[in-house]
């Protein structure tokens, strides 16, 4: 089949990394799937004559809303994937949660990729709980070898109150008002610092030189960060929010905190008790192996796409 796959394609996003995954999953079973970025259509009716133009057979997008919209009414059969503030957030507008409910009601299946985040969802629109599926992010981490992280720090102009503790912010832009927040923010912080955006292989690399990656989403479904964290042998921090609660069991496979005040005593307890963190990262990473699995995602959406023939 030749698959139109759509979604928010900024670089370095983990929109960009499910969507590359996901393609690829499709090209080892035969398929044709072209990805295409979401913000730069406006209406379902550049996307039907994109759909007709270049004949395509099927779809997929990634987010109900800013993806499955762009699907509405089409001629192709299409199958939605849950990005998480679809179910999260935008559920808490009435024109967004409407127009969700109408591309769910389409679409052959759609995908969740925790429990949770299904029930979420079919309580918002109880006719979908049979066609949603629930498939957890599979994750293969590949990081650099080359990748020199002390030098890096030391182009990004890395101010050193303490020798030992530091916060990087790594990643892109995505919102350049919030940026600009951030980096004033930043600047009355000594010790934090907003730092470029990295290919993922020198991000995994530059993760596995940290001492702990630090969650602080107020809306989560399913941080591939966390879980390649977690894959890397790096303990985690992260907020108390459904999203990451799904995937960590506190003092388990990771810590959850709560407020600020909490994030500070649980990071100097992990900092100070080396066996604790051993025995995180070690259940992290066996969890990491035996619930997201690359090979079963792969199958899943190989399985799946069979249902938009």
């Amino acid at each position: 089949m030749r698959l139109l796959l759509l979604a928010c394609l900024r670089a370095h996003t983990g929109n960009a990394t499910t969507a590359a995954r996901i393609r690829d999953h499709l090209h080892a079973a035969g398929h044709i799937c072209v990805l295409e970025d979401a913000f730069l259509y406006e209406s379902p009716a550049e996307i039907a004559n994109l759909t007709s133009a270049d004949k395509f057979d099927a779809a997929l997008a990634i987010h109900l809303y800013k993806g499955g919209r762009l699907l509405q009414g089409s001629r192709i059969p299409f199958g939605i994937i849950f990005g998480g503030t679809d179910v999260n957030e935008d559920t808490k507008c009435k024109e967004k949660r409407q127009v969700m409910g109408a591309v769910l009601e389409e679409a052959r299946f759609a995908v969740a990729f925790t429990v949770e985040m299904k029930e979420l969802a079919a309580a918002e629109w109880p006719d979908a709980r049979k066609k949603i599926y629930v498939q957890s992010q599979g994750i293969k981490t590949t990081p650099s070898e080359t990748f020199d992280w002390y030098r890096f720090l030391q182009n990004a102009d890395w101010h050193r109150k303490d020798p030992r503790v530091h916060l990087g912010i790594i990643g892109p832009a995505v919102d350049p008002l919030f940026t600009s927040e951030v980096k004033e923010k930043v600047k009355r912080a000594p010790g934090v610092h907003v730092l470029q955006e990295l290919p993922q292989e020198e991000l995994h690399a530059a993760v596995r030189a940290c001492f702990a990656l630090v969650n602080s989403s107020i809306s989560e479904g399913m941080s591939a960060a966390i879980l390649e964290a977690m894959d890397l042998d790096i303990p985690v921090l992260a907020r108390n929010i459904p999203g990451n609660a799904a995937i960590i069991k506190h003092k388990e496979t990771g810590l959850l905190f709560c407020s600020p005040q909490e994030f500070v005593v649980l990071s100097k307890s992990l900092m100070n008790d080396p066996v604790m963190e051993k025995e995180i990262t070690t259940r992290a990473k066996d969890y990491v192996r035996k619930h997201h699995s690359w090979e079963a995602e792969r199958k899943t959406y190989q399985n799946l796409v069979l249902r938009l023939q």
